[in-house]
């Protein structure tokens, strides 16, 4: 069991001493729990309990009825090298009391930390700083990539220097295979190799002896011990050649250092690109906005306005804000939001998008969000948060990480000693233990997860797929099964005529009659009608006396002639049958369809004609189950809807499984079931969709719909494209597989590297050439990441 630790823990909820009782009754029967007491005062529980028992006590407030509140802290990380010192961090974070979890990302250097009510950041801080790093709190307003430019352009010029005073050492080895034997003087080798060792060097003395003072290891330390080593034995044996010409390894040791260099600038620059993604959204924020007050114009600070305020967006300028256009006609770009690749139409009651593009016309917006509210901040919010997650499989490399170092120091150790009772000269043993030492480097490890999630993440947030969550990236290839939701998913959610038939033959006149009926009603039956009119091009002319027949339909005069369009109720009172229209109604009734029978009450009571309303498949859902099946993944169709409506989607789209009638109480229940055949994935828009997205392995949320949907998802798609369903699960396969080819190299590597260094057939310079060449090829095997397009998406039309 682990040490004891005291934990305080805020509680939300509690009114009286009963309730206080409660908590402390509760928490009592946690394992190993001791010293309870509770303070309704202060709303606080302290708790003497095993060091890992937190997640256990806060389990147990929430049984009993309270709520531990939390928040989120993102701290910026300088100084981690690789895997070893990731896990460090994480350790010594996790160690500060009231933090729940902790989640360190080598590729962005940050730290994600979940705590347990207020905490002093300076505590956090200096926890950092005592593990041997430094940190400060994480800024999103400010532009990071200014500060990771100037340490580009710094780490730059070491390695140019670095390498400029490496390569004459190293040229009498490139010149040997030419016949030409010329080595420098002792004393030049010795001007040569000082500076670059402890002046283009320093930097890993410093980190080495930050880990060995915090107690523990990292591959600076390995660099650190490696490169004096070569040094040191130069120095040695220059210093007791007695005026003999000593054999020196001044240019493993610099060569080494400038070689590391090089790959940690290349590892930089590539790590830099894997975020390209957020910097392209960060990009598209306006500063500032033309505001619009008693009809004059001023430019202001996008920090100046209010909700509610008017804005000004002229032709070809950005967004600045999240709102409602109240006049003018236009189109706007939102390829770099929502990846819809047309300009989406916008006039009077249209939403708009801040930092999507205006076109020609210049549009009066009303704002409706601004700053951390508005869609683009919260995608680069879902962005960044799952930049900074860890798949699961992560942890497996934590594990190694932390054993990797003194276990790398021990093989050096025993190679060194082997070689020198094998009877090798000392200066053998000793460069074989360097090249260990050299080879040996966990960068590649801590590398491996964090950029092939940063570059996925990133592709897939320029075709508007936003995965927030690290383990449904993870486990999106396993995927057998896809649970649609109907309505607003598989079909647009808004009624369109699917069938209609008028007695006399005649559907024009049909449609003008039913038209004019509908004419100014905002119910979505008479939206259908007016649009399959205006699709005709025909003139609906206005009704008088018009009236609405509660739960039967609607009437109006019309030349004279008092007409009616509603449902069987409506026919029924009025003692007409459906004749010659009966089997038609009853077919379409079959389908699922909603009826609507347009008659004529005077003069001459009859039945006129006959429509069905039923809603139709969106663009590309029939693409979206073909490519699904074509990669044999199972889809299902969940819907609330009668057996009818949901036989004739599941049909056109040739789905073959069918949940019909499903209350939304019960969606989860049946996601659970089909869980224990395979991995799940649900898509869905509503309210009523929320608890069976968060059932589901992986929840899938459609754009457009709501945000208690998109809360309850790992992955939100930002348009209501169905096709974007296979190509989330094609980039969250590709992702993964990148993942586990970089953490196979990662392997590869140290498992080939390590026991050719140990056995003497690779000499340091190789080894650090392999070291620095083992990170770079990881970080540029995620980049691949970035061409991936969605297979198959057409434009939209």
């Amino acid at each position: 069991m682990s040490e004891s630790t005291t934990f305080d823990l805020p509680i939300a909820g509690m009114t009286c001493a009963s309730c206080a009782g409660r908590v402390e009754r509760a928490l009592r029967k946690v394992s190993g729990a001791s010293a309870v007491s509770v303070n309704l005062a202060t709303e606080q529980a302290r708790v003497q309990a095993p060091g890992d028992s937190l997640p256990a006590l806060m389990q147990a407030v929430e049984r009993a009825g309270y709520s531990v509140p939390r928040q989120t802290v993102e701290l910026s990380i300088d100084g981690m090298t690789c895997a070893s010192c990731v896990g460090r961090v994480e350790r010594a974070l996790s160690k500060v009391p009231s933090v729940s979890s902790v989640s360190v990302n080598l590729a962005n250097e940050r730290a994600h930390l979940e705590l347990l009510g207020q905490v002093d950041t300076q505590t956090l801080l200096d926890a950092v700083s005592k593990a041997g790093y430094s940190a400060s709190v994480w800024q999103a307003e400010r532009p990071q990539s200014d500060d990771q430019q100037k340490r580009l352009h710094r780490e730059r010029w070491a390695l140019i220097c670095a390498i400029a005073l490496a390569l004459p050492l190293v040229l009498p080895m490139l010149l040997q295979p030419f016949g030409i034997h010329w080595m420098l003087p002792a004393w030049v080798q010795f001007a040569l190799a000082t500076p670059v060792q402890f002046i283009f060097g320093a930097r890993f003395y410093v980190a080495a002896w930050k880990a060995v003072r915090a107690g523990a290891g990292n591959m600076d330390l390995l660099v650190a011990l490696g490169t004096s080593a070569g040094y040191g034995l130069s120095v040695y044996e220059w210093a007791s050649a007695a005026g003999r010409m000593p054999h020196l390894y001044f240019e493993a040791s610099a060569v080494v250092i400038a070689l590391v260099l090089l790959g940690k600038y290349l590892e930089s620059r590539a790590k830099r690109q894997t975020a390209s993604a957020i910097r392209a959204l960060e990009a598209l924020r306006p500063e500032r906005a033309i505001q619009v007050i008693d009809g004059r114009e001023q430019d202001v600070a996008i920090s100046a306005l209010r909700l509610d305020d008017l804005v000004l967006v002229k032709p070809g300028e950005r967004f600045p804000v999240d709102g409602e256009v109240v006049e003018g006609q236009s189109h706007a770009d939102e390829a770099l939001i929502s990846g819809e690749s047309l300009p989406v139409p916008k006039q009077a009651g249209d939403k708009v998008t801040g930092g999507a593009i205006n076109g020609e016309g210049r549009l009066l917006v009303r704002t409706q969000a601004l700053g951390a509210e508005t869609v683009l901040a919260r995608i680069i919010r879902l962005v960044e948060d799952a930049q900074a997650a860890k798949a699961p499989i992560q942890k497996l490399v934590d594990k190694v990480s932390q054993i990797f170092v003194p276990t790398v120091l021990l093989i050096a150790l025993a190679t060194l000693i082997g070689w020198w009772l094998y009877g090798a000269p000392l200066e053998t043993a000793v460069i074989n233990a360097v090249a260990v030492l050299v080879i040996a480097c966990p960068c590649a490890l801590g590398l491996a997860t964090p950029t092939a999630i940063m570059a996925g993440t990133g592709v897939a947030a320029r075709h508007g797929i936003l995965i927030k969550d690290a383990e449904a990236l993870e486990r999106a290839h396993e995927v057998s099964s896809v649970v649609f939701d109907k309505t607003g998913t598989l079909t647009s959610g808004a009624p369109r005529i699917a069938h209609f038939s008028a007695v006399d033959g005649d559907e024009n006149n049909l449609l003008t009659l039913a038209g004019a009926l509908q004419r100014g009603s905002e119910h979505p039956l008479a939206k259908a009608v007016l649009d399959a009119a205006a699709e005709r091009g025909l003139n609906v002319p206005d009704v008088s006396d018009s009236q609405a027949l509660t739960g039967r339909g609607i009437a109006g005069t019309l030349d004279g002639r008092r007409l009616a369009l509603g449902n069987r109720r409506m026919l029924d009172e009025s003692a007409l049958s459906a004749g010659e229209l009966s089997t038609s109604a009853e077919a379409w009734e079959r389908e699922g369809r909603t009826l609507s029978w347009l008659i004529e009450q005077s003069p001459q009571p009859k039945v006129l004609g006959l429509f069905a309303f039923g809603d139709t498949l969106k663009p590309g859902a029939l693409q979206a189950v073909q490519q699904l099946a074509a990669r044999d993944i199972q889809s299902h169709l969940l819907t609330g809807d009668n057996r009818g409506s949901a036989r004739v989607v599941a049909e056109a789209l040739g789905i073959q499984n069918v949940h019909a009638e499903v209350l939304p109480a019960d969606k989860a229940a049946t996601v659970a079931e089909l869980k224990k055949t395979g991995v799940v994935a649900m898509v869905g828009d509503g309210i009523n969709d929320a608890p069976a997205l968060a059932a589901a392995d992986i929840g899938i949320a459609m754009g457009g719909g709501t945000d208690v949907a998109m809360h309850a998802a790992g992955i939100t798609l930002m348009r209501g494209d169905p096709r974007l369903v296979p190509a989330a699960l094609e980039i969250s396969r590709k992702t993964y597989a990148k993942i586990r080819q970089n953490l196979f190299w990662a392997f590869v590597y140290n498992l080939i590297g390590i026991p050719l260094a140990v056995f003497g057939f690779l000499n340091p310079v190789l080894a650090g050439a392999a070291m620095a060449l083992s990170s770079v090829s990881v970080v540029s095997n995620a980049l691949l990441l970035k061409t991936w397009k969605p297979k198959d998406l057409e434009e939209h039309r």
